[in-house]
């Protein structure tokens, strides 16, 4: 029994914007699947596939998913290295590795952590987004200038372009650039009726037969009809710890990439999805993809952008989808043959132009020099080291630079008085009364906001002196959380108050608070008499102690 995902079927609008989507979804899949190296059918079965699994084991009602530019590059990559490696395996391998990302996609949704995935900060996403927009770019500038693309990622293409420039093929050069002007000029009024690189695959095939039929063009040729063969998957132990990084670089990318695009569907549906059981309906579609020798995918933000504004109300329009490009497979392959390798080139990057994300280039260095700083590093990084190392990093030095300025708060919101004219302290005229009569014997030891580890010293810094006080009022109101070092600090601070013969008041109203100083075993350090709910409560008994302390030492004085 499916999900009430499907009770809103709306049969014209999902029939229509499954229609509308395989055409917008089959240039991509074709230049996709070509880029990668796996070939256009690959790319192909990739839409076919991750399409309609994806949508009816998903989470979403609109979400449209099939292979993207961020995934073509990771799995160009993989396929690069592992058939440089492995001539005679490396294609299984790769799906095989296809398919363990699928899996442990699976496995983060089974986890529930889809709601963690993109707790990350968008200067990382938008480097690592921007270099994955860069990589895709680069690697197509040789099919651009009429070659194959060189081995070696983008390393190995940079090497080889003074070779490339200086062996340009014209023609192929000619019909990439117009590929690329009618993409860009293309009138905006227009594409929301036809899609651009429908258009342009088309226009640019056509003329390319006319006007160039004798030239020595590149050409995609005929794609086998019949259904794609089984992988059997491989697994190597030499490279198992590379199979199982990459396969993870390749889900988190994937997961990354759909729930980013769920949540642009939701704000235009005013529906939520459910992100843990999208995660396993793309993990699902994925093990089926490379299981099938076809491209990995995820939620793409223009086939589903369209697919909602054409009308479609639910994951009917996504398989509807799937069987459109199925039957151009299987009954029109033959259409294909003439498309030029060039104009796919031109299509990818048009896409990775689109993968920039120049929202966020053009005004990041207004918004501050670390954001920048941060998103320019994991772009280069991206592009010449490692996609995992640039995530690895960004998201390591943004959570520095955040734990920094939350130990700056933090610390403002650490203090100790002992006298009414201190610090800023939510205290009443009568209570700064209460603590004005102690002659500065009682500290006033107040804290607020969540308390992380960076405020420990704080902690310690304000109590240090505690030997002069003949009481300290610990004051956690206002605390609705702490981690275990401030914990541990805080049991210090009573620690050492008691040892100085100081005595210590407690105010800790907030139940959770309270339950974390029990697990501390910091609440067994303070008599129950000496806990209190109130603050005016908890000085006044303060004050009496320090009054009746000091009688004492009056009376052994006389």
């Amino acid at each position: 029994m499916f999900d009430n995902r499907f009770e809103d079927v709306n049969l014209k609008g999902d029939l229509f914007g499954g229609v509308t989507t395989a055409v917008v979804s089959l240039p991509l899949a074709l230049a996709f699947g070509v880029a990668s190296g796996a070939g256009a059918e690959a790319g192909l079965w990739g839409a076919i596939l991750v399409g309609f699994f994806a949508a009816l084991f998903g989470g979403s009602t609109s979400l449209i998913s099939e292979p993207t530019g961020p995934m073509t590059v990771i799995m160009t990559a993989i396929l690069t290295s592992m058939m440089a490696q492995y001539p005679e395996s490396g294609v299984a391998i790769s799906f095989t590795i296809v398919m363990m990302a699928g899996a442990f996609q699976v496995l983060l949704g089974t986890l529930k952590l889809g709601k963690y995935v993109t707790l990350m900060p968008y200067s990382v996403i938008s480097g690592f987004m921007s270099g994955i927009g860069v990589i895709l770019i680069i690697l197509q500038l040789s099919p651009l200038l009429g070659h194959a693309a060189p081995s070696g990622g983008v390393m190995g293409t940079l090497s080889e372009l003074p070779n490339t420039l200086s062996n340009i093929k014209l023609s192929e050069l000619f019909l990439g650039v117009l590929t690329l002007v009618i993409l860009f000029l293309f009138p905006k009024r227009f594409r929301k009726f036809v899609p651009p690189q429908l258009i342009v695959l088309v226009v640019v095939t056509v003329l390319s037969v006319l006007f160039f039929s004798n030239e020595d063009i590149r050409r995609i040729g005929e794609i086998p009809a019949g259904l794609p063969s089984l992988v059997i998957p491989e697994f190597n132990v030499e490279i198992l710890t590379s199979m199982v990084l990459n396969a993870m670089v390749l889900g988190t990318l994937g997961c990354i990439d759909t729930l980013l695009t769920a949540v642009i569907g939701d704000s235009l549906t005013r529906k939520e999805h459910d992100s843990d059981k999208e995660l396993r309906g793309q993990g699902y579609a994925n093990m089926i993809s490379g299981l099938f020798g076809a491209l990995p995918g995820a939620g793409a933000t223009m086939g589903t952008v369209t697919n909602i504004q054409v009308g479609a109300r639910s994951p009917v329009s996504g398989m509807v989808r799937a069987a459109v490009l199925a039957l151009v497979v299987l009954v029109a392959g033959g259409l294909t043959e003439p498309i030029p390798m060039t104009v796919l080139a031109g299509i990818a990057v048009y896409v990775g132009f689109n993968i920039l994300d120049w929202s966020f280039i053009q005004r990041a260095h207004k918004v501050n020099m670390p954001a920048m700083a941060i998103m320019y590093g994991v772009m280069l990084l991206t592009v010449f080291v490692d996609l995992m190392v640039a995530v690895g990093l960004g998201v390591f030095i943004s959570n520095i630079i955040i734990i920094e300025r939350l130990s700056r708060a933090g610390v403002r919101q650490v203090r100790a008085i002992s006298d009414a004219d201190g610090d800023n302290v939510p205290l009443t005229e009568t209570e700064r009364g209460l603590l004005d009569k102690a002659n500065g014997k009682l500290l006033f030891f107040y804290l607020t906001g969540p308390m992380i580890f960076s405020v420990s010293k704080a902690i310690s810094r304000q109590h240090r002196r505690i030997a002069d006080y003949k009481v300290m009022v610990l004051d956690l109101t206002d605390v609705p959380m702490f981690d275990v070092t401030v914990g541990l600090a805080l049991e210090n601070a009573i620690k050492d108050a008691l040892e100085a013969k100081c005595e210590v008041f407690l105010l800790c109203p907030n139940e959770q608070t309270r339950e974390q100083l029990e697990k501390f075993d910091v609440m067994s350090l303070v008599p129950v008499s000496n806990m209190y709910a109130h603050r005016y409560e908890a000085l006044e008994a303060g004050l009496r102690f320090v009054e009746q302390s000091e009688e004492t030492t009056a009376v052994a004085a006389v």
